[in-house]
């Protein structure tokens, strides 16, 4: 609804969406990856087909770590809400985990008794204000095997292309088998310490074949892209079939003293979604 130059969103259409994308990335590979499962000949190539379609006929979990939900959204200034999104988001992700066969993978802290939460939240929300009538929320359901490939370092300022992409490398081919490859690949470069973490992720949420609208970024994507699928790392880590399904860079200003860069990696299922809202 609009009224007075202003979207109002209600809480009931947020979660209904919002609930909707939850479960379709949970239970069907997106069909961009799904061409690469039919094509992939390899070992056991025959139980991850059946392990998709029935996911995707039964509406079940394509895979049993059903992630840690982490949001990324865009909230134009003249939209309304009516609650904080973090409130409504935490409301969608509890009711969808209890109402499908999704495992819940949080704990209450993380240090001393990490008590199970039961319901999967909370979600990791990030929020962004931008110009406009429209929310846009994109998400990651991100494993825990591939959220612990995540890796920063803070580089000297002078470290050029070549120590951007060695970093990569290095972390890909002494760690990729452990993240059920072939893999997704999500870089963060520039800004601060956090935000080169939430850019890397963030560009995880890519389409496969989108490239970095800069020419130098959209380059370092394909050399990368090259040299990790040269690692042979492969489907299931089992040496055959591409190692990446995709990179992806985003890029900030950042301060003369230093050069940020982070790495965030998701398993071939690369379970994601976006759900825009507007008037």
């Amino acid at each position: 609804m609009t009224k007075g130059g202003h979207t109002i969103l209600s809480k009931k259409e947020i979660i209904t969406r919002f609930s909707e994308a939850l479960v379709k990335a949970n239970t069907e590979l997106d069909p961009s990856i799904r061409e690469h499962l039919e094509h992939y000949q390899g070992p056991f190539s025959e139980i991850l087909k059946e392990n998709e379609r029935i996911a995707r006929e039964n509406r079940l979990p394509l895979c049993q770590d059903t992630g840690l939900v982490e949001c990324f959204c865009s909230l134009g200034h003249r939209v309304v809400l009516e609650e904080p999104l973090q409130q409504t988001l935490e409301t969608a992700v509890g009711q969808t985990y209890r109402a499908y066969p999704f495992r819940d993978s949080t704990v209450d802290e993380p240090l001393f008794r990490r008590t199970p939460l039961k319901d999967n939240v909370p979600p990791m929300v990030h929020l962004f204000q931008t110009e406009g009538n429209v929310l846009e929320i994109r998400f990651l359901i991100k494993g825990g095997g591939s959220e612990n490939l995540s890796r920063y370092f803070a580089l000297e300022p002078s470290a050029g292309v070549d120590e951007v992409e060695n970093k990569v490398i290095e972390l890909v081919k002494e760690k990729g088998a452990m993240s059920c490859p072939p893999l997704h690949i999500g870089i963060g470069i520039g800004g601060s310490a956090e935000k080169a973490f939430v850019n890397a992720k963030y560009a995880l949420t890519d389409r496969l074949e989108a490239r970095n609208p800069h020419p130098d970024y959209a380059q370092l994507e394909e050399r990368l892209f090259r040299k990790l699928n040269d690692l042979s790392i492969g489907f299931q880590g089992l040496g055959i079939g591409p190692t990446v399904l995709s990179v992806h860079t985003v890029y900030e200003p950042t301060h003369i003293a230093t050069l940020p860069l982070a790495i965030a990696v998701d398993c071939y299922l690369n379970r994601k979604g976006a759900v825009r809202y507007e008037d």
